[in-house]
């Protein structure tokens, strides 16, 4: 994993770091008779069918309610849904329609929000959307009550502590594949950084702080976080991301440039991916939100005076 650094100066060491997937009990799923994890939105909106066919969970628990949760689906745009490090931020700045369904297959973020909207329209979630709840999710996916639920690695550790048996806790990779290609993204976490204005004595003792949080302490592992140091072993829990393929994102070519678009079409905000649910609910076809992202993020793209590219 990288520090926070530019060229050789290095400015925060993370706390470890997380990787986008999905969050499930796989007790529930396994009654289910899932058998293998999918890795397409096909087949992971007809296992949640399956689910709802054959057991008494909640197949996808969205957290609508509470409006953060749903803006963990945003940062599976980019590695998880196109196996393009570059993709996030210095593809899509400049891409026309990225919210388009591509030609040659299901990924990206056309397949991304799909599985969001899908299950939503065949009502696959919660019976009330509007009536969830954040804190007591994380004890009802232990229970079983719950099956399923889109977040990244932090919240492993989280619901395991809450759980039944925590042992029914799994994590599984985000089912999108391209040209025969699952990627595991690694995320940083929040970094430590030293005041360097402090005085040396403390700047000292905050080196060897971190030293030991980086090498001995056990906050990684009561986090569920990936180590810092490589010589460090991958959570138990990421177990099922072993043979993917691990990606980091590109270093930005113009920096701030994808942030500059997004905040100008308020296409990637909580509130607005909490229109696809609203959207599913209401019976408005996906492909007419799309659309409507699409020409949001164009206006948006004109507005910055970006080239705008195939």
């Amino acid at each position: 994993m990288n520090a926070n650094c530019d060229g050789d100066t290095v400015y925060g060491i993370p706390n470890g770091g997380n990787t986008p997937g999905i969050l499930i009990n796989k007790n529930v799923w396994a009654e289910a008779g899932i058998t293998e994890y999918p890795t397409t939105p096909e087949e992971f909106v007809e296992d949640l069918q399956l689910i709802k066919d054959n057991t008494d969970a909640i197949p996808l628990y969205t957290n609508f309610a509470d409006g953060w949760p749903l803006g963990q689906w945003t940062g599976y745009i980019g590695i998880p849904s196109n196996a393009d490090p570059d993709y996030a931020e210095n593809i899509m700045p400049h891409k026309q329609n990225p919210f388009a369904k591509p030609d040659d297959g299901m990924y990206g973020p056309y397949a991304l929000f799909y599985m969001l909207y899908e299950p939503v329209a065949r009502g696959l979630v919660e019976e009330d959307p509007a009536s969830t709840d954040w804190e007591s999710s994380k004890a009802r996916i232990g229970s079983g009550e719950i099956a399923t639920m889109v977040l990244q690695s932090w919240a492993i550790n989280q619901c395991k502590d809450l759980a039944e048996d925590p042992d029914a806790i799994d994590y599984i990779p985000m089912p999108i594949t391209v040209n025969g290609v699952q990627a595991l993204l690694v995320n940083s976490n929040y970094c430590y950084g030293i005041n360097n204005q402090s005085s040396a004595d403390n700047q000292l003792a905050s080196m060897v702080y971190v030293k030991w949080l980086i090498e001995e302490s056990p906050i990684m592992a009561d986090e569920g976080n990936i180590p810092e140091r490589k010589d460090q072993p991958v959570p138990d829990s990421l177990a099922n991301f072993d043979g993917l393929e691990m990606m980091t994102n590109a270093k930005e070519v113009e920096p701030g440039l994808k942030n500059e678009v997004a905040n100008e079409s308020e296409v990637l905000t909580d509130a607005n991916v909490a229109k696809v649910v609203e959207g599913a609910l209401s019976g408005t076809p996906f492909d007419d939100i799309m659309n409507e992202w699409n020409e949001r993020w164009t206006e948006a793209q004109e507005y910055v005076g970006v080239e705008i590219t195939e």
